[in-house]
């Protein structure tokens, strides 16, 4: 969790174009490593991960992104995660796929508001335009990684001697 950080926090600092970072389709697999935990430990477990990964992210992040883009990237990924958690525990139980989709979703656009805002705001930076491209990678990541989802919790539920370990 930790490395995603700060993977994405030193490609956002390059941009594709007007519209896109690098850091954009490095970041959503955060709400998919989140959405697995979740699933297979639960809420409080799922929580732990976000807070260490946030601790580890934010201070390797100050050394190697600029301090404005480390807070920035640290108070979004806090907010948007514990927001995931919450969101995903809520929708747990309805169909396999509306916990990580609809979590994912709801809390991208929440790290997408803080992030670019605080990030870029006052800056020559068109972050707006960023913003939105990077939310629109985010939205396209959660549909994409939906079916590793369903593959990876179904393998990791599954004992392979006896079924089914648990229902998630």
């Amino acid at each position: 969790m930790a490395g995603i950080v700060l993977i994405s926090n030193v490609l956002v600092q390059y941009p594709i174009n007007a519209w896109l970072t690098w850091g954009a389709f490095f970041y959503p697999v955060a709400y998919f490593i989140t959405d697995v935990c979740n699933r297979i430990f639960g809420a409080a477990q799922a929580r732990r991960i976000a807070l260490i990964g946030f601790a580890i992210g934010l201070a390797s992040s100050a050394m190697m992104a600029p301090l404005r883009i480390a807070l920035a990237s640290g108070t979004a990924f806090l907010v948007s995660q514990l927001l995931d958690v919450a969101v995903f525990n809520k929708l747990r139980q309805a169909s396999w796929w509306k916990a990580p989709f609809l979590g994912s979703c709801i809390a991208s656009v929440v790290d997408t508001a803080i992030f670019f805002s605080l990030a870029f705001a006052g800056t020559a930076m068109s972050w707006l335009h960023l913003a939105t491209g990077d939310l629109g990678v985010k939205l396209i990541m959660a549909v994409a990684l939906l079916p590793v989802y369903r593959i990876l919790v179904v393998q990791l539920l599954t004992d392979p001697a006896d079924g089914p370990l648990r229902k998630g």
